[in-house]
């Protein structure tokens, strides 16, 4: 009988470091991931997908109506630190109240969504000029990245 004692003893103590054991490597496996998304994140925030250098070359395109130099504005509104700006916010254009309204703040994603078709990212937007090649906004969108 003692035997079977021990026994179950030593059995319900193989589990109770088999649990712990395993909760330790849930967590390490929790926090690795965690890790993982974490600089994930923070790499592609440093840096857009696309190429800044061949974006500056389709930015040509946009030059006609858009600026590089803060508070320079043409028809369209300087895109001189857009990336991190809210939709209608820069200073001495005069925006759609759609663009204004619309509450983005213009990030790679937002940016890409928007350059697809303006007007129906935005109803209302005085844009109707869209970039139709996912590269070339990549691209563009990398250039922009780098304007403050």
């Amino acid at each position: 009988m003692t035997k079977i004692v021990d026994f179950l003893t030593q059995a319900q103590r193989l589990e109770m470091i088999m649990s712990k054991t395993i909760s330790c490597v849930v967590l390490g496996l929790a926090l690795a991931a965690a890790i993982g998304v974490s600089t994930a994140a923070i790499l592609s925030k440093a840096e857009a997908a696309g190429n800044a250098t061949a974006g500056e070359q389709v930015f040509a395109r946009c030059a006609v109506c858009h600026s590089t130099k803060a508070g320079e504005n043409k028809i369209g509104p300087s895109l001189a630190g857009v990336v991190g700006r809210k939709s209608g916010s820069a200073q001495g254009y005069d925006y759609s109240s759609a663009l204004k309204s619309a509450g983005i703040t213009w990030n790679e994603q937002e940016l890409d969504k928007y350059l697809t078709n303006p007007p129906a990212d935005v109803h209302g937007t005085k844009m109707v000029i869209s970039v139709p090649s996912a590269e070339d906004r990549q691209n563009v969108i990398a250039y922009l990245m780098t304007l403050k």
